[in-house]
This record gives C-alpha cells, sequence and structure tokens, in this order.
C-alpha cells in the first residue's frame, strides 16, 4: 500500500478526521470492515436480511436499517461515502435464466441513486458480477454511468479478482469508483504476480468439516472411471456435457422447441433416450437435456459448438461411453457435467486424479480446479461448497472466511446461512486497496471534503459521538421509517 496514502495522513496528521461512510446492501459488512481497516467511520448502514441484520449488530454494533426501499434519505446522515455491493442476480451468468430476472432486484441500483442525489457524497465504491456492465448488451452500465455523471462524478470500472491480490480464489467482480473531483491521478490498485495456493486457507482435516456424502463421493469415482478410460493423448472436452453422449436430437439451425412432434419422435434425447416413448411434446422435452429445452427458433453459437464438441466427442468413443454413461445418467443433471480446469497444453501431461484437486458441484457441472486458487464463492446451497478432494470433505465456513478476507468476522450461527453469506459478500482485501486507491486522490485537507462537518479533533471526544450515532441507530433501524 502506498506510503503517501490518505489513510497515513488521516491517522498521523494532526487536526486531521476521519471520513464517514454508509454501507448500503451491507451482507456481512465487507465494505464497513475495510473502510474501518483504512480509519474511517460508518454512519449508516442497510440489509434487508434480519439474519445478517443480528450477525452485523454482533460484529459491528450497530443494526442495519432494514429495506433501502422503505428508508427515507433525508433520514440517512451525511457522509462522504458511498459504499454499495448492491444485489447482482439480476446481472449474473451463474442465475437460472430459465426464469425471469427479478424486476425490483433489478432496478436496486436506482435506489442508490436516490440517495447520491440527496446527499453527494465526495465519493463512490460500488461493487457487483462482471456481467453487470454487459447486462442488456450494455445499456445498463451505460445509463447508470450517465446517470452519475450527470450528478457530477468521475466515474471509472475496472474487472478486479482476489487472486490478483495474493488471495487464492478466482473471484472476478467489476468496481466502480466516483468522485466530485477529477479522477486524473486515479490508479488502480497494483496486481501482484505472486503464485498463491489454496493450502494457504485450509486447515489440516480440520474435526468440524463436513464428510462427503454418499452420493457425491460416488459420483466422483464415475467420474474418475471416465477420466481413467479416455485415452491420454485425448483432451477432455471443455464442457462435458454427457447427456450429449447418444443424443441426436437436431440443434444446428432450429431447436427441438421449433421441431414438430413426429420428427422428434425419431429422434433420441438424454444419454440417448428414445423420444418416442413419450406421448406429448411436453413430455418429449423433458426427456432433452436441460440445455436443450429453451423456447427458441435457433441456439445460440457457443451452444451449438459445445453440442457439436460433445457429440464428436462420443462418436470417436462410444465403444467404451456406452457403458459408462449408463452409471452417470441416474445422477442429477449438474452431476452429469464436467468442468476439466486442467488441462495443459500436452494432455499426456496432465495427471488425471479427480481427488488430486478443488472440487465445486454447480448448476454447470462438476467443476475440477487445480489446488492454487478455489473456485469462486457463490451464494452456495450445500452442495455447492468447495470440496478438498484430497481430504473427502467440504471447505468450513473458517475457510471460507479467509478467502473473503474476513477472519475477524462472526458469521451467522447455521453453516447454511453462513455460506450463503459468505458467497453474497465482497473480498474485504480487494475492496480496501480499492478505497485507499479512491481516497489517495483526494487533498488530504480534510475541510476540503465535501459535505464534512465541523468535528471536534479531540480523540475521546470523537469516540463519545460514535456511541452516541450507534445508539441513535439502533433505535432508529427498529422504527417504521
Amino acid at each position: 500500500m502506498s506510503e503517501s496514502s490518505l489513510t497515513d495522513s488521516l491517522r498521523n496528521g494532526a487536526g486531521q478526521r476521519q471520513l464517514r461512510f454508509i454501507d448500503l446492501f451491507a451482507g456481512l459488512g465487507g465494505f464497513h470492515l475495510a473502510l474501518r481497516n483504512l480509519g474511517h467511520r460508518c454512519v449508516f448502514a442497510s440489509e434487508i436480511d434480519e439474519t445478517l441484520q443480528e450477525t452485523y449488530l454482533e460484529n459491528f454494533g450497530m443494526t442495519p436499517a432494514g429495506d433501502i426501499r422503505d428508508v427515507a434519505v433525508e433520514s440517512i446522515p451525511s457522509h462522504d461515502i458511498l459504499c454499495a455491493g448492491f444485489p447482482c442476480q439480476p446481472f449474473s451468468k451463474a442465475r437460472d435464466h430459465s426464469e425471469p430476472a427479478d424486476p425490483e432486484l433489478s432496478e436496486l441500483y436506482k435506489q442508490i441513486l436516490r440517495v447520491i442525489q440527496h446527499h453527494h457524497p465526495q465519493f463512490l465504491i460500488l461493487e457487483n458480477v462482471p456481467n453487470f456492465e454487459r447486462h442488456e448488451e450494455g445499456q445498463t452500465w451505460e445509463r447508470v454511468k450517465d446517470l452519475l455523471r450527470g450528478e457530477g462524478y468521475s466515474v471509472e470500472l475496472e474487472k478486479l479478482s482476489p487472486h490478483e491480490f495474493d488471495i487464492p480464489q478466482i473471484r472476478q467482480r467489476i468496481y466502480i469508483v466516483g468522485s466530485r473531483s477529477p479522477l486524473g491521478k486515479f490508479r488502480w490498485p497494483e496486481k501482484s504476480k505472486t503464485k498463491v495456493s489454496v493450502d494457504s486457507v485450509l486447515d489440516s482435516c480440520p474435526e468440524e468439516a463436513r464428510q462427503l456424502p454418499e452420493q457425491v463421493d460416488q459420483c466422483l469415482d464415475i467420474w474418475q472411471e471416465f477420466l481413467d478410460l479416455i485415452p491420454k493423448d485425448e483432451k477432455v472436452p471443455h464442457p462435458l456435457w454427457s447427456m450429449e453422449f447418444g443424443a441426436t436430437y437436431s440443434y444446428e439451425g432450429t431447436t427441438p422447441w421449433a421441431t414438430d412432434v413426429e420428427t422428434l419422435r425419431g429422434q433420441r434425447g438424454s444419454h440417448g433416450t428414445s423420444l418416442s416413448q413419450a406421448k406429448t411434446k411436453e413430455e418429449m422435452l423433458a426427456l432433452l437435456p436441460s440445455h436443450a429445452r429453451a423456447e427458441q427458433q435457433e441456439f445460440p453459437g457457443w451452444k451449438v459448438a459445445f453440442i457439436k464438441k460433445n457429440r464428436e466427442f462420443y462418436s470417436r468413443h462410444r465403444t467404451w461411453l456406452d457403458g459408462w454413461m449408463e452409471k452417470i445418467r441416474e445422477y442429477p443433471s449438474s452431476f452429469q457435467k464436467l468442468e476439466w480446469n486442467c488441462q495443459e497444453r500436452d494432455p499426456r501431461r496432465e495427471v488425471r486424479r479427480i481427488r488430486d484437486y478443488v472440487i465445486q458441484i454447480r448448476a454447470s457441472g462438476v467443476r475440477v480446479k487445480r489446488n492454487t486458487t478455489a473456485p469462486s464463492l457463490v451464494a452456495m446451497t450445500s452442495t455447492q461448497v468447495p470440496i478438498i478432494g484430497w481430504e473427502g470433505r467440504y471447505m468450513t465456513p473458517l475457510e471460507c472466511k479467509r478467502l473473503q478476507s474476513m477472519d475477524e468476522l462472526n458469521l451467522p450461527a447455521r453453516n447454511t446461512r453462513a455460506y450463503a453469506a459468505l458467497g453474497n459478500a465482497i473480498n474485504v482485501t480487494v475492496a480496501q486497496l480499492v478505497a485507499e486507491a479512491l481516497l489517495a486522490t483526494e487533498d488530504t485537507d480534510a475541510t476540503r471534503i465535501l459535505g464534512r462537518p465541523e468535528w471536534a479533533p479531540d480523540l475521546g471526544q470523537l469516540a463519545l459521538e460514535e456511541a452516541s450515532s450507534v445508539d441513535q441507530l439502533s433505535v432508529a433501524s427498529k422504527e417504521p421509517v
């Protein structure tokens, strides 16, 4: 971190004061921890989840207000920095796109604009999934950017991941920073080139770790059998969709949904299942891989390419695949796909022992990664927690906390809630580096910060003010707004 940062000047300079920030869509409080580490003070937080409100109180001594849509902007204290990791589900590639996006969620960023338009804080730090930049072909980001600029902010956007800052998790997110002063001197945090290992966050065979259920354990054995059977000089298809082995439904220039019933009756679906056994078109579609059921005239090019790759692989190796796929077809769809992220340029050099790696079962398939990094934490169900293959167990909440740089925070008592909260959280180290870089662009004279009240510089008085502020917020959050 830069020795000339605003952090150092605020902590060491006579009469220089903390900045005040608010934490919207606060979750576990990643932004709160990042800004607190830099010496600044939270004056307001909002979080709709009641369990996370209780955890936030336990960690930070203040109860967040609830749904930000119900909060009057006039009741939010004046502040210098607005932080928000607003809900990402409408913009995420990981969400179930067979279901429509929640229009209320996709409009929540407008709540941030509502606060900005009233308070005009000097600085903004926003976080979301990378797809936010491309949502609606980039139109959503262009609208947000224009609105922020219309409110007098210089704005920059960058994609950052913890693994670029010596933390063994690949979790790419966009950060949007804004300032009411020009950002000509602003520089994003310098990325590290140090190699990382997930071992740095793991405990050795922790007693509290959850062991793999029989279904998962047996599924990994079946995929290991596949890796043993595939020729050493053959690359593992990526992604591998076993449901396409034996399938013959039409996919180029058309889709099953756009195909008439009589034509479908002569075709085959998942793992070669004959569609003629179904009586209705709806029943026929149910026998197809889930990725082939979309109500569209044509599949996108990337899907056509994936289907073609997997069918060609099956054609080359059906003599041994026919017997193998009878074992995998008994499992749920997410278990029937493999994402082998351990490729070498020369496949003969690959170590194809699935339990040597970090594994995660996601909707997209069984994801297998080298132990240099953990898979991206997501808002996880119990089956999506990363698996430490060589110990036959799931990662513990404590280990997942380390991946989010949240070692010192308490988590919800139930592990399922803890995992979900960590999957939605921001990485504290990344947020702290971004905040420090942004605040370093401002004149270190605290009186130049727009909207700054005249605080007494006495540290004891500041502590009294903070305690009073926390008490008032706790009471206010329990009353109807």
